[in-house]
Order: C-alpha cells, then structure tokens, then sequence
C-alpha cells in the first residue's frame, strides 16, 4: 500500500473523502475529472490511490519543473521513502528513479516527447494531468494525445484530469467518448480566508512596456510589513516576476525574506518550500498559485499582477507581458493563506477594480507561439490538430504563422505532413527555431559551441546578463551564476544526448557524435565565440538578421522588416551587424526593443540566411521622375542600390502607368483645345449615355492603356509627359459610328444671326454656354439646342464691355420681358452701339454705328 493512513501528518486532506469514487470511476470508466482547491491534496494523495489500485505506474504530469520536483518529493515523504525508490520525478535534463517506479511526476512537456516515441506507454496504467485548469499548452497537448491513445490504441489506459476552477465542462467531454467523463468535486477551502481590500493611496498603472511602477513595489512591501503586524504566520507574496521579486525583497531586506521562482536553484527552491522555525517571508509569482504547496503561509499579499506570454504574429516577436490577474487567479492566490488555518489575504487594488477584472485568464493556445505545437501536431500525425480533441481550437493566425515558419525549416512538407528532418527537430526538444540552429550550426561552429549556444538560448531567463549574448556564454562557462550555469549545463548535457545518432530525447547522456550527419568534430577552427554565437542566433532567427541604419545610431532594420533600437549604453551599440534573439515591441513603438543579441557580419548573414537575398530591377516612379536601380536585399535589408544602366521598356511603362495612376491626371499637359474634347465628351456621355464613355478621371486612369497607350511606349520622365498630345489621345475614345456626328451633336461653335461662329463652352453635365454679345442675336427668337435638339443652350448675353448682362435658355422670354430694362440702364453708357426698340426686327450686328 502506497496511501498512508489518514493519522499519517498531510495525509488527511479534502480530497481523501472522493478517491474511493474517483477509483470506482477510473476502473468503470477509465476516465474522471476530479475538481479541488489548491492544498486538499489531489496532487498528493489521489496518485497513492490510483497506484494502489493499479497494478501499473501512475504518471502524473505536472505544468512546471519546480511542482513536478515538488510533489515527487511531497509523495515521497508521505510513503516514507527516499526520492527514487518507488516515487520518481522526470524533466528535461533531470530525473529521480529508474524502472519499477509505482508514481512517476514528470512535466507535461516530457511526457508529451514520450508519447512521439512511443504511444502505447507499456507498463502505464493511468496518467492524471494535473492543473488543467491553468490551460498551459503542453496541457492541452497532452490531453488530446491521451484521448486518442485511448481511443485508438489503449482502452485500458485510465486518464484522470486535475482542476482546482468547476469549469469542467468542457474537460470532462472532452475525456468521455460517447458521454462526458464522471466530474469529482472534493471539498472548497480548507479555512476561510479573510479579503483585505489594500490600493496604493494614489492609483499606480502599468508603465509604457508593461513595466512594474517602483511606486507600486514600495506599496506592496509596505503592505507586507502591514500584514507582518497584524498577523502570525508565514507570508506569501506574488508579484508578477523576477524582477520585482528582486524588488520586493530589497524593499524588505531587514525580515526574512526568501524568493521563490523557476530559475533558482534547486536548493533554494527547497529552503522556501521547506517548514521553518521562525516567520518567513515568501516573494514568489504565479507560480505558486495552484501546483506548489509553502508551508506555514496564514497571510497572502497579492499585487494584483502577473506575467504571461504574448506573440506578435505579423511581426514574429514574442514577449512577456504584465497584466492583471483573473479572479479565478486571485481565489486561486487566496486560498493559500487557508490551506492549514484561518488566513487573511491583502488584495493590492480595491473592490471595486476587482469587479473589473477578467473571470479567467487567456489559455495559452490563445496567445502564444504555436511553432511548437504545430510541430507536435505534424509529428503525431494530425497536421493543425485534425482529428484530435482539443480544449479549445488554435487561432487562425497563430496557426497559420507557426506552420509557414515549420514549411520554412523544412519541418513540413507541403501537404503539412512532418518531413524526417521536422522529426529530427521535434526529438531535439526545443523550440523549431533553436532545433534548426543546433542541426546547422553544428557544422558551422561545431559540436560543444553549437550545444552550449542553444542551450543559452533555450534558458529565457538571462535578462541579468544584459544584451549580449557573448559575453551571458562568457559568464555561464565562468560560473558567474552558479543556478543559472547549473541549467545551462543541463541542458547542454540533454542536446548532447538528443542530437547523437544513438540518442534519446528523454534527457539521455550520450556522448560523442555529431548533428545532422556532420562532419564537424568537436569544433569548428577559424569561427571566434562571437561570431559563432551569432551564426547560431541568425539560424533560428533570420527574419532578426539585423543592420545598422547610420553609423552613429543604436537603431538597426530588421530582415523582417521591423526596426529595431538597443539601449544607448549597450555594449554592442554601433556593431554594424546583429543577430537579435529577444527583442519586444511596445504598444505605440515603431521600433522594437533589443533584449539580446549577437554580433555578426554581412557575408556570414548572407550565408546563413540565403533565402532571404534577392536581386530586383526597381523601376518605379517618384515625382514624375522614373528611377531606376538595381537593388539587392536582405529580406527588408537593403545590401546594395546601383543605378540601372538599361532598364527594361515594359517595366519603364508599366510604372509610368502607375505613377499617372498614383499621382492623376495633372501631371499630363493639358492644352485648352484637349480640355474642350474632353468636356464635349464628358457632355454627350451625360446626356446621350452610351456609346459615349466616360472620361472623367476615375473612368480615364481605369482605361489608360487604351487611350494613352501609344504615347506611354516612348516616355522616360516628366519632360516626354509633356510632349504628349493629349487631345489627339482622347480622340480614340470616340465611338464608331457615332463619332461622326459628334461636331453636330456637341458642336466646338455655333453661328449667331451676326453669321459669327461663337465657341460654346462645356462642362460636362451641365447644358454648353454660349457668351455672345447681345446685338449679335437682334431677330433670334428660338433659343439654340445640341445633343439633337435635347438640351437647351445656355445663353450668356454680353454687354459691349463683354460682361453679363442677361443669363437665359428662353430668347422669346427675354426679349419680352428683360430686353426692355437691360436697353434702359445701358444706350446712355455706350451710344455708339444699337438698341432699338424693337430687337426682333434690328439687324444683328457686331459693328458699332459710325461716327459722326
């Protein structure tokens, strides 16, 4: 037996009460969901209970490395035995026991690897995926492998899903195949939990980046020493990341404060994990929210903040990003100070800002990079995740953005099916990106630079080091950071077994070897450290190949086509070359921020990053002038601009096209006698229709070749514009037959009873003007029409100065009516001009009377 008796310290915890139904349901079923809060003991107790059931190991699959090392070593302490005995642990780069383990923890990403090798688990009887609640993707993952493993190859393997939220729905029918898993509630809260509402005395937001106000770093301290005073027991304090975790605890450097997080080591991970005799001081992140149980805790102090992933998709950078937390992740971070007696939590915001916040937080698959993923996908066998259950479908975008980059690695091929290489990357266990850089750049820079340069890059938590990556691989082969250089070496030692022919990806120590085939030995001579780690940076991130803009600046253009700027006090500044690994971009920046980066140099950065160079004939207009130049580039990296010696005609004409059509029609010439066609035949097309086109200017640009082709064919600038006639081009635009009419339907003239030939002036719709002095129609009753008599002439009857006297389309009218008073106000100012009483009767003319 593997449960101990309930008199056994830890052992009689809320979920002890449902695991007789969570067997009864496993062994009937195969499947349950058990729901409990953090601290009632599904973690611990409900593998004992499976493990005595089954005859088999249990594997329990934990979210992070230090849960799955913390509940190892909880359940071992619970049977009685020393870690590797009967209870196990597994992770990458680390494990605790061999063959004939009863419960093995393991994180869900190693056991999603073991899975691709082999999905039949022999020797397997059940898998509980813990804290599927926090929707991590490897959980996710996981979930839908083990569904279908059960459904295609073992229907004897029992899976048991952990939550602490009752959102279950959606779990439990995903578990159950034709009716939803059995859902098993345990008991809520251990102890109440008292809310203390505590905001800052003066609202504190998020700095530009999402960076953390050291306003609010004061505040949360001064709340610690607020509940230090009010309150017996151990603190727990979450902040959002290392960073403020730091913060905090120079804030409180006379208490005894201990930070716990995911990057320490393993020891100082068990000192804040450990009971303690006096009042410790816990500053920790989201991290011991829900998988990690720290003794002693009555007392919670919550800033209200966590840290969690996010992609730019368009762009291809990822960051961090600083947000507040969900309710269900403020219960979650509460309940912790009521796991062993009554608690009390002081909340960092007010009630009312509470009400605001999200219900739960994003799951990962929402926001995060998918290239992953998509590669677990191709290598199970269900490209984008056809045929498998999933919590909760992939974005579009996200999905679409991680399978081009994997068709880009040669991971795919192009029916999205994995190719061997994409399965060479997936044993190696990291990221595509830094796959791909170990498999060609072991060739490059050899075997022991290559494993150490991605195993650098693999660790996401060297900001301490600043932004260059030399000289972090410099401090890490020192033991400047003797954590950090313990991960490093870890994994190292995992590539080195991952990527030998002979290896494992199930964190073996195999040594000797090269990647991909190679020949490389054991380094590669006549590549310094520098360049080698930016030769492996540039394999994995060639869209971040990046090159100075100007000499003096600490800003660089990116292949990818984002700009991006390092800090002014960076040691690489002015390198004219970079290799940039992290870089992030702030809501409103145009230029990301460089976070670490590598130098290299332009022949190496064409040699890795080929696919990327391109030579293009540019011929293009630019404010009426045609440029040519030949331009060679690096993604949006501009190599080389050469002018063009002899650029291609049909280019040549086809930006003119485009330029006439960018800039409009002004920038062709045009004359009076080209303006007037287009006016007549912008008349008869509005009120004769068709056959007559349109020429209006939209209509004109749309039909250019027609009309204009001719006279593109010779023009190289603004000066051949000039030349062109633009009235005879119009003239092709006349309809055939109609245009043989078209000087009587919109005459250019028209003959007055003077027997003047009087120019008519159009403007499109409207009905022509005709400006004719009054004296010249004496007798001219009816008033003249174009357009076969449709639309009247407009008559602008002139006074001998030539202005206005009279503006009508009626003559009968006018001579009645208006005649009477123009003669009146104006025989006295020109007496040498008639105006007879009579004009119906007087001879038109447009002499003057001698003089006497």
């Amino acid at each position: 037996m593997l449960l101990p008796d309930s008199s056994v310290p830890g052992a009689d915890l809320p979920v002890r009460a449902v695991l007789p139904a969570t067997v009864d349901a496993v062994r009937s079923r195969g499947t349950a969901v058990v729901v409990a809060p953090p601290g009632s003991g599904k973690t611990s107790l409900l593998p004992l209970a499976l493990a005595d059931a089954l005859e088999t190991t249990i594997i329990v699959a934990e979210p992070r490395r230090m849960a799955t090392r913390a509940a190892a070593t909880r359940l071992a302490t619970l049977v009685g035995e020393p870690l590797g005995q009967r209870i196990g642990y597994a992770m990458r780069g680390e494990r605790s026991g061999g063959k004939g383990l009863r419960v093995e923890v393991v994180t869900t990403g190693l056991l999603v690897r073991r899975l691709q090798q082999n999905p039949e688990l022999p020797g397997v009887a059940a898998i509980v995926i813990d804290e599927c609640h926090e929707r991590h993707l490897d959980a996710d993952l996981l979930l839908a492998f083990c569904v279908d493993i059960r459904a295609n190859l073992r229907a004897d393997l029992a899976i048991v899903a952990t939550s602490a939220t009752a959102d279950t729905i959606r779990l439990s029918r995903a578990l159950g195949t034709d009716v939803p898993a059995p859902v098993i509630t345990a008991s809520a809260a251990l102890f109440d939990v008292a809310i203390e509402w505590a905001p800052p005395p003066v609202p504190v937001p998020l700095l530009p980046g999402g960076r953390v106000d050291p306003r609010l770093l004061d505040h949360v301290a001064a709340v610690v020493r607020r509940a230090c005073a009010e309150n017996d027991g151990d603190v727990l304090v979450f902040v959002p990341g290392e960073g403020e975790i730091n913060g905090v605890t120079r804030r409180l450097a006379d208490l005894n404060v201990l930070p716990l997080f995911g990057r320490q080591s393993r020891a100082e991970q068990d000192r804040a994990l450990a009971p303690a005799a006096t009042r410790r001081i816990v500053v920790t992140t989201s991290v011991a929210e829900s998988s990690l149980t720290v003794p002693g805790v009555r007392v919670v102090v919550d800033s209200g903040l966590a840290r969690e992933p996010r992609t730019d998709q368009s762009r291809g950078l990822g960051t961090l990003v600083t947000c507040r937390v969900s309710k269900s992740s403020a219960d979650q971070r509460a309940g912790r100070a009521g796991r062993e007696a009554p608690g009390r939590v002081y909340r960092c915001w007010s009630a009312t800002d509470h009400m605001h916040l999200d219900d739960h937080a994003a799951p990962e698959i929402a926001i995060a990079d998918l290239a992953a993923f998509a590669l677990d996908l191709a290598a199970w066998g269900a490209p984008a995740g056809d045929g498998l259950t999933l919590l909760e479908a992939p974005p579009m975008v996200a999905m679409t953005a991680a399978t081009e980059l994997l068709h880009r690695l040669d991971a795919l091929d192009d029916d999205g099916r994995i190719t061997e290489r994409g399965r060479r990357m997936a044993a190696i266990g990291t990221h595509p990106r830094l796959a791909r850089a170990l498999l060609d750049g072991t060739p490059r820079v050899g075997v022991d630079r290559a494993r150490e340069i991605v195993a650098m890059l693999s660790d996401d938590s060297g900001r301490d080091f600043g932004d260059d990556l030399p000289a972090r691989w410099r401090a890490l082969r020192r033991g400047e950071d003797r954590a950090a250089t313990a991960r490093w070496r870890e994994e190292a030692k995992r590539l080195n077994g991952n990527t030998t022919d002979n290896g494992t990806t199930d964190g073996g120590t195999t040594d000797g070897g090269t990647t991909d085939g190679g020949s490389a030995g054991r380094g590669t001579r006549g590549v310094p450290d520098d360049l080698a780690v930016g030769t492996l940076v540039g394999l994995a991130y060639p869209d971040r190949i990046a090159r100075i803009r100007t000499a003096d600046s600490a800003t660089y253009q990116m292949s990818g086509g984002t700009g991006a700027a390092l800090d002014p006090q960076s040691p690489l500044r002015t390198t004219p070359w970079l290799a940039i690994a992290v870089a992030d971009r702030a809501p409103g920046r145009a230029d990301a921020r460089i976070r670490s980066a590598a130098p290299i140099d332009e022949q190496t950065a064409r040699d890795i990053a080929g696919d990327l160079v391109s030579t293009n004939d540019q011929i293009r207009w630019d404010d009426g002038r045609i440029v040519t130049r030949r331009v060679e580039t690096l993604g949006a990296i501009v190599l080389t601009d050469v002018p063009l010696a002899k650029p291609d005609p049909l280019l040549v004409q086809a930006a003119v096209r485009d330029g006439i059509r960018r800039s409009g029609l002004s920038v062709l010439r045009w004359p009076e006698a080209a303006l007037a066609l287009r006016q007549r035949l912008a008349f008869c097309h509005a009120h004769l229709g068709a056959p007559w086109p349109a020429v209006d200017d939209e209509a004109l640009l749309a039909e250019l070749d027609v009309w204009l082709g001719t006279e593109l064919a010779s023009v190289r600038g603004a000066r051949d514009l000039a030349q062109i006639d633009v009235g005879s081009a119009l003239r092709r635009l006349l309809p055939w037959p109609a245009a043989a009419r078209f000087g009587e339907l919109a005459p250019e003239r028209l003959q007055v009873p003077s027997g003047s030939e009087v120019r008519l002036a159009y403007d499109g719709v409207e009905p022509p003007v005709l400006a004719v002095k009054l004296q010249e129609v004496f007798g001219w009753t009816a008033t003249p029409a174009v357009a076969d008599g449709r639309v009247p002439v407009v008559l602008h009857l002139l006074s001998p100065a030539r202005r206005p006297v009279a503006i009508t389309s009626d003559l009968a009218s006018f001579w009645k009516q208006g005649y009477p008073q123009v003669r009146a106000d104006l025989r006295a100012r020109y007496p040498r001009h008639p105006w007879p009483e009579d004009p119906l009767t007087a001879i038109p003319t447009k002499r003057v009377k001698p003089r006497q």
